[in-house]
């Protein structure tokens, strides 16, 4: 008995190392193995060098880049554009059906006099200060744009021979304005009857002077675009 547990304490003594490194070799290799696979399982990605040359080191040196985009500005033709969008509300009257009328178009005009260059929160609506002023007029609708401060308004118009009436503004919710107007070679200009809107600005810019129309004379010119555009219509 003695003799076989000396035996078995004292052979092959070599054969037991080996067997334990080429454990420990396995156990290594599957370790590596399997982190392997986890970076790949879990969504993990590494993104290429950028080559871009590093100001702070020789050229190609990789480095991580980023880029936002820039954001867009909206400018003043924009914000016009984004007016036609709008519609009236029926502040005082029903809005009137969408249909075309005998004064449909886009007009501006350039007021000579000194512009309004700041932002009035408590000044009065209308005011006729100098500057481009575009007016829009679509199927009973009327919108209204000074380019200096970016001021606009709209509402609701209506036909009556040559009587055009104005409501459902809503810096005057409740007034109705009345004009005679007249369109001769692309001017159309407005004659009051009756408008209290903003102490009679409304009445006082319509009327300072023609509005000029940005749509072509002819066909020839709409579509060779070779007309003299008024101030106000080249955007």
């Amino acid at each position: 008995m003695r003799n076989s547990k000396r035996i078995l304490s004292t052979g092959a003594p070599g054969r037991g190392k080996i067997v334990f490194y080429a454990v420990l070799l396995f156990v290594i290799a599957g370790c590596n193995s399997l982190s392997g696979s986890m970076s790949t399982d879990v969504g993990v990605s590494v993104a290429p060098a950028s080559t871009t040359p590093d100001p702070r080191g020789e050229a190609g040196t990789p480095i991580a880049t980023a880029t936002t985009p820039p954001m867009a500005v909206p400018t003043k033709t924009d914000r016009w554009f984004s007016l036609m969008l709008v519609t009236p509300y029926p502040w005082s009257t029903v809005v009137p059906p969408y249909r075309e009328t005998l004064v449909d178009g886009n007009y501006a005009k350039f007021d000579p006099d000194e512009p309004q260059w700041w932002n009035c929160l408590r000044c009065e609506d209308f005011i006729p200060a100098g500057g481009i002023w575009r007016l829009n007029l679509e199927k009973g609708i009327y919108r209204i744009y000074y380019d200096v401060t970016e001021w606009r308004s709209l509402g609701s118009y209506s036909l009556d021979g040559n009587r055009i009436t104005f409501f459902n503004d809503p810096h005057c919710r409740n007034v109705v304005g009345e004009y005679e107007w007249q369109l001769t070679e692309g001017a159309l200009t407005f004659k009051v009857v009756q408008d209290e809107c903003a102490i009679g600005l409304r009445a006082a810019n319509l009327t300072k002077q023609a509005w000029l129309s940005c749509d072509p004379p002819n066909v020839e010119a709409a579509i060779t675009d070779h007309w003299v555009k008024p101030e106000g219509c080249a955007e």
